[in-house]
């Protein structure tokens, strides 16, 4: 009989995994219990538990590294599919923001993953005051709207920057924030139902004034575009002329964009007045356009500037210098009516069971964003 002691069954550490400290393990522990209060599902740690129970160095490091990139892919772009995230086009940025290689930058030096797991959330004061309000509100329905909108403003850039465009949707309102704080709140009119303005992120180019109006073939189609109305129709494409018809009315803000979105002026100034303001093919109108555009262009183009290219009738494309412009909620704590039914997608964030995992997800462009006009072109046919 051979007798042999000493024997081990556990294989050789694996380099490629990094090591965990016990400091590390718990603030993983705390940070996976306390998801819920940031209206995320609760992340189990059933499998770190039993590698921590088998002694296993290889295991705990697997699922310990697992554990803390699913719950920082979620903490910076949510858990909802691409179905919840339907009308919504904003980057993701799970792959770029290189989570794996700021993981293990904090794992590195020694410290808590307070830091790292913060510097995940929405750097957007909105985001901050839905926080708060989520862990005081008592009420379910309540509670579950400010959920879906704490999930929204994971889909957005982390960070917006200092100086930025936000269009709050639902409110109807264009804001203006400026060194990180809101510098001035323009009235705005949306997309109707049938045709809504979706969640988008493009960079502002610059203003072009006197603009011609080249229509969309999904506006174009079936229409009947009248020359007295300055409409040139030419081997199936449809330009308005610059004039006090135009529906782009005297300026409009480049923001180029796959979804042919923009923000500009219009000759149909009485919907501004309208308390739901939900009239455009998608794109998003300015009540006092012109204000918007000098601000844009403070430093390039004063204000008499613009009056003056304007009196003289000219087109003129200036150049601005803000550099996104979301489409997208502000995080204001109103609680406004739901006009595209865009709540009811998303599941409860923060329902048990919800499957949130480390990977790529993506919510499909349409092919053709916007409809047509309803029986054909009557009434304003405007963007």
């Amino acid at each position: 009989m051979l007798l042999l002691a000493g024997c081990s069954s556990s294989a050789p550490v694996d380099p490629s995994l990094p090591a965990w400290s016990k400091v590390q393990i718990e603030s993983l522990r705390k940070w996976a219990s306390a998801a819920a209060e940031d209206a995320l599902p609760q992340f189990s740690t059933a499998s770190l538990d039993a590698a921590m129970d088998s002694g296993d160095e290889n295991a705990i490091r697997l699922k310990a590294l697992e554990l803390a990139e699913q719950l920082a892919t979620a903490h910076l772009r949510g858990c909802a599919g691409a179905d919840e995230r339907a009308e919504c086009f904003m980057k993701d940025e799970a792959d770029s923001a290189n989570l794996h290689g700021k993981l293990i930058d904090a794992l590195v030096g020694g410290a808590s993953f307070d830091g790292f797991f913060t510097g995940l959330r929405p750097s957007h004061p909105g985001y901050t005051a839905l926080r708060e309000a989520y862990l005081s509100e008592t009420d379910p329905a309540r509670r579950l709207t400010l959920a879906r909108n704490m999930e929204r403003w994971r889909w957005m850039p982390q960070n917006l920057g200092q100086d930025y465009v936000l269009v709050n949707v639902p409110a109807f309102e264009v804001y203006l924030w400026r060194q990180g704080a809101l510098e001035q709140t323009w009235r705005g009119v949306v997309g109707k139902t049938a045709t809504p303005t979706p969640q988008l992120a493009a960079t502002i180019t610059g203003v072009t004034f006197n603009p011609w109006w080249d229509v969309p073939p999904s506006i174009a189609r079936g229409g009947h575009f009248s020359a007295r109305r300055g409409y040139i129709v030419n081997r199936g494409h449809v330009r308005q002329q610059p004039g006090p018809r135009n529906a782009l009315g005297q300026m409009k803000v480049e923001m180029p964009n796959p979804y042919a979105i923009y923000l500009h002026d219009t000759p149909s100034k009485g919907l501004f007045g309208a308390e739901t303001r939900a009239f455009s093919h998608g794109c998003v109108r300015v009540g006092d356009p012109l204000s918007l555009a000098a601000k844009l262009l403070e430093g390039v183009k004063s204000r008499n500037d613009i009056d003056l290219l304007l009196g003289n009738k000219q087109r003129d494309e200036a150049r601005g210098r803000i550099s996104k412009i979301p489409a997208a909620p502000d995080g204001s704590l109103a609680f406004l009516p739901d006009i595209y039914g865009r709540d009811g997608r998303i599941i409860d964030p923060a329902k048990p069971g919800k499957s949130c995992k480390a990977g790529a997800v993506a919510a499909a462009a349409p092919t053709d964003l916007r409809k047509p006009p309803e029986n054909g072109n009557q009434g304003d046919p405007g963007p």
